[in-house]
């Protein structure tokens, strides 16, 4: 099995990645669901195929106004609060599935446990402490 350092490559450029990355960044269930080395791989893959997916249905479903070389179809879709939800939507969705898949369950999370942090927080606080 290949290392992490082999399995990180960058998978989408933007706007997807981009997208994914912020929904991400605003739900940190999604952190917990989905933090470690594999998992996180896996949820990234599935995301942006999914993201993908539901951006090329909502432009087939919308009518939008031709383009005039201000913002891309996908800046215009994501104008509708309800299109940024279902993306969202789509993401967790994924975050939850790539979680509940027992080839996963061994997986060790990326950074430390709360436990280490704790540790590094305590001595930190000694750190200081003695200055």
């Amino acid at each position: 099995m290949p290392g992490p350092e082999e399995i990180w490559l960058p998978l989408v450029d933007e706007p997807i990645g981009i997208i994914v990355q912020k929904i991400q960044e605003d739900d940190p269930e999604i952190e917990r669901l989905v933090g470690s080395p594999h998992r996180i791989l896996a949820f990234r893959i599935f995301a942006y195929i999914r993201v993908g997916i539901a951006l090329g249905q909502m432009l087939f479903d919308h009518d939008l106004p031709p383009y005039d070389g201000s913002d891309t179809w996908v800046e215009m879709l994501l104008r509708e609060p309800k299109h940024r939800e279902e993306l969202a939507r789509e993401v967790r969705a994924v975050a939850a599935e790539i979680a509940a898949d027992p080839k996963y369950a061994d997986d060790e999370p990326l950074g430390p446990d709360e436990a280490a942090r704790e540790r590094f927080r305590e001595f930190a606080r000694r750190q200081l402490a003695n200055e």
